[in-house]
């Protein structure tokens, strides 16, 4: 026996019949349970049952917590615009979770949100100690991807702080990922991340680039291996790092902020009114204009002490090519992104702008009271290791 579909609006009256018994229910806590679940079993139904925001679900603030990556910064105007905005046009976008192994809602978007409704009193109160939230899909719920989402939802929205998106880099390249998928996932490009990196120091970071014989940093480009997620707790695991080279008692370090080229622009990953082409171009110019040139790695020495004491002192890095992006920087602002203007040299014009290099590299290391260098120990000939 066939069975009859009821009308679609039937459907609808014996719903409003059902809901009705929600006005009997005196405590707010339990209705606001009883309407989860009810939303979940409609999610279920629903044609968008993949699509996150088809669900939001209101739970007890208690449940639900901050990350501990998120990289993003609100300035206190835009925090206090954002409050007022909670206040006036109520919650308009839910905070975006995923369930952890203590069955707690862990922010992956929305942390600022989260703060508000827990910190704003008026907010607190009339939302009755709850907070709307969406569940990202299950197999994007590793750490991993979870720090990707919320980089890619913060990105268009806040500023990031350098030092908070070179921790969320460490990891996800602690984790095997390469500067492909980094970049693909967060929307960055491959300058961007090797600057990131390289502001760090970390020895982990420059399994894949450093600077080679032309002054050119490489990309290997090395296909992804298997993803990790063991790493439960960066901040203990990231103390275990450090820089290659620190057993040498001639080695100095200095933390990124302290180096004269990182205030230079040096990272920088573009030229403003320049193309790639033309910051190239200039480079090689540069290179073949011996008294500029000279000039540049002069002063270099002379005054950029930090950064000379951190790179020069660290013998497993090509120290020529350093100093020859970083006079680049001095005399013409143009970043090292651009080195890739070493290559249009002829091999002659080449050697000579390393014998040059050399000549400044050693006359820094004798004032300093360390032993010159031949053009094969400052270039690395045959050894081409980490930057750092």
């Amino acid at each position: 026996m066939k069975r009859t579909r009821k009308p679609k609006s039937d459907i609808v009256k014996r719903a409003l019949n059902l809901f009705s018994e929600l006005d009997l229910i005196e405590s707010d806590d339990e209705k606001i349970i009883i309407i989860n679940k009810i939303k979940m079993l409609l999610h279920r139904k629903s044609p968008f049952h993949n699509e996150p925001v088809d669900c939001v679900l209101w739970k007890k603030q208690s449940t639900v917590i901050a990350n501990d990556y998120n990289p993003n910064k609100v300035a206190p105007p835009e925090m206090k615009l954002l409050q007022h905005s909670i206040e006036a046009d109520r919650y308009t976008q839910p905070i975006v979770t995923w369930k952890n192994k203590e069955l707690l809602f862990e922010v992956v978007d929305g942390f600022h949100r989260n703060r508000l409704g827990k910190e704003s009193e008026e907010i607190r109160t009339r939302i009755k100690d709850h907070l709307p939230i969406v569940l990202i899909k299950s197999e994007r719920a590793n750490r991993n991807d979870r720090i990707a989402a919320t980089i890619r939802h913060n990105r268009a929205r806040g500023k990031h702080t350098v030092d908070g998106m070179s921790e969320i880099v460490i990891e996800l390249k602690n984790r095997n990922w390469t500067n492909n998928r980094i970049g693909r996932e967060l929307g960055m490009d491959e300058d961007e991340i090797l600057r990131l990196c390289q502001i760090t120091g970390l020895e982990s970071l420059f399994k894949d680039a450093d600077f080679s014989r032309s002054w050119e940093i490489d990309d290997m480009n090395i296909e992804e291996d298997v993803l990790t997620d063991e790493i439960e707790d960066w901040e203990k695991e990231k103390h275990g790092f450090r820089t290659t080279n620190t057993d040498d008692i001639f080695r100095i370090f200095h933390t990124y902020e302290k180096w004269e080229c990182y205030k230079a622009g040096f990272y920088n990953t573009t030229k403003e009114g320049m193309t790639k082409e033309e910051c190239e171009q200039e480079y090689c110019n540069f290179l073949q204009d011996e008294k500029q040139f000279r000039k540049a790695l002069q002063h270099i020495i002379n005054n950029w002490k930090n950064s000379c004491e951190h790179y020069l002192t660290n013998k497993s890095m090509n120290r020529i090519a350093y100093l020859g992006q970083a006079s680049l920087c001095y005399a013409k602002q143009i970043p090292a992104t651009f080195r890739g203007g070493f290559n249009l040299l002829s091999e002659k014009q080449q050697t000579k702008a390393n014998k040059i290099a050399l000549e400044y590299l050693n006359k820094w290391l004798v004032k300093n009271g360390l032993e010159e260098l031949t053009i094969e120990e400052a270039l690395l000939i045959d050894r081409q290791v980490d930057i750092y």
